[in-house]
């Protein structure tokens, strides 16, 4: 059965959302009034279908003017851009932040995820709802991580309007998420992104310098503060040059995979087929994971610069920052810098009076932990569900629109600038010879002073959790995130390196470190975990689709049986987990056993 556009009609409100977006319509084709013209031949064409990639966009209009979509609006909006309104439906009801049906205009996130959790999210979620009943215009939500780890519990209200309106609780209270929830524009200011910084001022800091030095909002004390330096580097060095410097100087991808990014920045620049795309991705949703979200608020013109410059070097005229929908003040940050570095000519057709033209584009996400995946964020940009791409084609040679695409997270980019203005050979020799340069790590948890903490490549887990003040009863860490896995606390002399961690059997992927004490119940901290895969996954593939159910509920039976009774689901979570690992497209499917296995297997979990 397929749906059509139906005689629902949409509202004047609905209708000023998307022609705010898409402009008046220029024709009854796109509902607009019918002239004697339309009856002659039919307008938009391919030069419509060719805007698809702003169904995201308008699906987020909707949603923040009115609170959902209804079928008039979405019906609507199909006609605007000229989709099938059966493929729409299927793009909006694969994101969370998304509702197809109606709800109370304000939507209060509470997170329930692994940091969370340990702080008492549930329990604050529960009387949330027990405070906000059915009358009183709010809906209460179970979130997945809200990337505010280090302020556990957190909570997200979004109040829909022109404009929408947020508030960030966190720490939160149950006062304090009411207020947030019934009045948002009363609700206290978040504290600055420096607070997120443990180690702000300290002399060695590189990529986290800025952050609590100079103005987020200002342009002037950016470049004040050594900003735009680099890019001036890259304009002297042209773009080989600045690709061999990136190489040289080892750098790997922050994002979990450390694939060498001067490799990836080579292979698309060397890409005849035009023209080239940049991505960048912030979709930072892996649970206990807010370090580019810190970098986006404290020093987003890094970013802005980083991007520019990789542009530059592989031949990009167009970059996309994808960006969580949870993120409401780095969204701010973001667009303000961007604004700013594009009416100051460090944006747009002649960039420092180079002759390069570049400019940035911000998309944002809306729930949705698979697009976190290359390929299945270049799906979500491009109008269509957040389902991963088989590779190959691998994006460098067929990426985002079909174009050869490098694809790097925030973390990467900013590292760029350290590259350039320090040098490939300066950089290098930070860190180790396999892993170099420096490394950000997300702290949370059983720790005094959670944070994003900066280190060189080599530090050991047992140094940084002495920066950040474990407290008494640490029973396990978790090294990078839902899909990383678990150490056991006297593990401390693990080497933070890509081959170190590797070698000590566990992964440093993004560079989460959550510490968990003896107080949290850990097989409800791996159900949780298995109820975030069972959630995320997009269904495409069987392996991933089963298993993550088979895991959940192998784990649900599990919370009440131990010993020589837990066999046979053990048994079963490790078939599953074979599955899962080697058949899955992605890595959501290939990384979701991690956790639980090494709990099994390091920790003992229901022996």
């Amino acid at each position: 059965m397929d749906l059509h556009f139906g005689d629902s009609t949409p509202t004047d409100e609905e209708r000023a959302a998307v022609d705010a977006l898409l402009g008046p319509p220029p024709s009854s084709w796109e509902g607009g009034g019918r002239t004697d013209a339309d009856l002659r031949w039919a307008r938009g064409g391919r030069a419509a279908r060719d805007r698809r990639d702003l169904l995201l966009p308008g699906l987020h209009a909707l949603n923040d003017r009115i609170g959902w979509i209804s079928p008039g609006a979405l019906a609507y909006l199909c006609r605007r851009l000229t989709v099938p309104p059966a493929q729409a439906y299927g793009v909006a009801t694969f994101y969370a932040m998304f509702s197809l049906t109606p709800r109370p205009s304000t939507v209060l996130h509470v997170c329930t995820d692994l940091a969370c959790t340990a702080a008492g999210g549930q329990e604050l979620c529960a009387a949330a709802e027990s405070r906000l009943g059915p009358g009183s215009g709010v809906h209460v939500e179970r979130a997945p991580c809200l990337g505010l780890c280090e302020r556990a519990p957190a909570a997200l209200a979004i109040r829909a309007g022109d404009p929408v309106r947020t508030a960030v609780s966190a720490p939160a209270t149950v006062d304090a998420v009411v207020l947030a929830a019934t009045a948002p524009d009363s609700a206290p200011e978040e504290p600055p992104a420096v607070a997120a910084v443990p180690q702000a001022g300290d002399d060695g800091l590189i990529l986290l310098r800025r952050v609590g030095v100079a103005d987020p909002d200002s342009l002037d004390d950016y470049r004040a503060h050594g900003g735009y330096t680099a890019l001036r580097r890259a304009f002297a060095l042209g773009p080989a040059g600045v690709i061999r410097e990136v190489t040289d100087s080892g750098l790997a991808g922050r994002g979990g995979a450390a694939f060498p990014t001067g490799r990836k920045w080579q292979a698309a620049a060397a890409q005849a087929d035009r023209p080239h795309c940049l991505v960048c991705n912030a979709d930072e949703s892996e649970p206990g994971t807010f370090k580019d979200r810190v970098l986006m608020e404290g020093d987003p013109y890094a970013l802005v610069e980083a991007m520019t410059i990789a542009g530059y070097a592989v031949g990009a005229r167009r970059g996309f920052l994808y960006l969580r929908g949870e993120y409401p003040r780095a969204l701010r940050r973001m667009e303000h810098a961007i604004g700013q570095a594009r009416a100051r000519g460090l944006l747009g057709e002649d960039v420092l009076g180079q002759d390069f033209a570049f400019d940035i584009e911000i998309r944002r996400g809306a729930g949705a932990y698979v697009c976190g995946e290359e390929t299945a964020l270049f799906e979500s940009i491009e109008g269509r569900r957040g389902e991963p791409r088989s590779k190959p084609p691998f994006p460098v040679e067929k990426g985002l629109f079909g174009k050869p695409t490098v694809e790097n997270n925030v973390e990467t980019l900013v590292n760029v600038l350290p590259v350039l203005t320090l040098g490939a050979e300066a950089y290098a020799a930070i860190g180790t010879g396999a892993s170099t340069g420096p490394k950000l790590f997300c702290v949370s948890g059983a720790v005094a002073r959670p944070g994003v903490y900066e280190l060189p490549f080599g530090a050991t887990l047992g140094e940084l959790l002495d920066l950040a003040g474990v407290r008494a009863g640490l029973r396990a860490v978790l090294l990078g995130g839902a899909a990383g896995g678990f150490v056991r606390a006297d593990e401390r002399d693990i080497p933070l390196t890509f081959e170190g961690t590797r070698a000590a059997g566990t992964t440093l992927g993004s560079g989460v470190v959550m510490a968990f004490d003896d107080t949290v119940p850990l097989p409800r901290l791996l159900l949780r975990i298995a109820e975030f895969f069972r959630t995320e996954s997009c269904g495409q593939c069987v392996p991933c689709r089963v298993g993550t159910v088979r895991q959940q509920e192998a784990l649900t039976r599990l919370l009440e049986r131990r010993g020589a009774a837990a066999a046979d689901d053990i048994a079963l979570l490790r078939e599953v987990g074979r599955a899962l690992r080697d058949a899955s497209i992605c890595g959501l499917g290939q990384t979701a056993w991690n956790a639980v296995e090494s709990a099994i297997d390091r920790l003992g979990a229901y022996a």
